[in-house]
């Protein structure tokens, strides 16, 4: 069972977008049997900063797209996508400190995290035709960004512990 499935709604028509979308779905359900699993915490730990990792840099690229096609509602979408990296920093580090884990509620949260922004914001990139033709990133760049943002996550919750 999958904490969310992928549907047509949530298709941009923006093929590298829609690909990243349906990646960070697949971690979100990775997270969600891992914790069903009840596998170690540092490896749910490590799934989020992966997470973290990737959400980072599709953000990075989506608003580099937005910025590219002056795109009218980007301060109100980068906000959102600061507002969800915060998001998703929160939830790590609550799980982190969790000596008993509240499955339910995190499960919730990861679900609530994706769907919100996707039915607000993102659902605005239907249809921008001018949007669906963009640079293609590398694969070595995108690893690099999504590393980079992960170790950030993740280094900074050793630095509390």
């Amino acid at each position: 069972m999958s904490l969310i499935e992928w549907r047509e709604e949530y298709c941009t028509g923006i093929e590298g977008v829609d690909f990243e979308h349906e990646e960070l779905i697949r971690q979100i359900n990775e997270v969600y049997k891992l914790i069903e699993n009840q596998v170690d915490k540092g490896q749910v730990i490590d799934c989020l900063g992966e997470i973290y990792g990737s959400i980072s840099a599709h953000f990075a690229l989506e608003e580099q797209m937005m910025l590219r096609h002056d795109y009218d509602h980007y301060p109100q979408h980068r906000a959102d996508h600061e507002r969800l990296l915060d998001d998703i920093r929160d939830i790590t580090e609550e799980f982190e400190q969790s000596v008993t884990l509240d499955d339910d509620r995190l499960k919730q949260k990861l679900a609530d995290w994706f769907q919100v922004h996707f039915k607000t914001h993102d659902s605005r990139l239907h249809g921008m035709a001018d949007m669906r033709s963009h640079d293609p990133v590398s694969r070595s760049t995108l690893k690099y960004m999504i590393q980079n943002a992960k170790n950030k996550l993740l280094q900074r919750g050793d630095s509390r512990r």
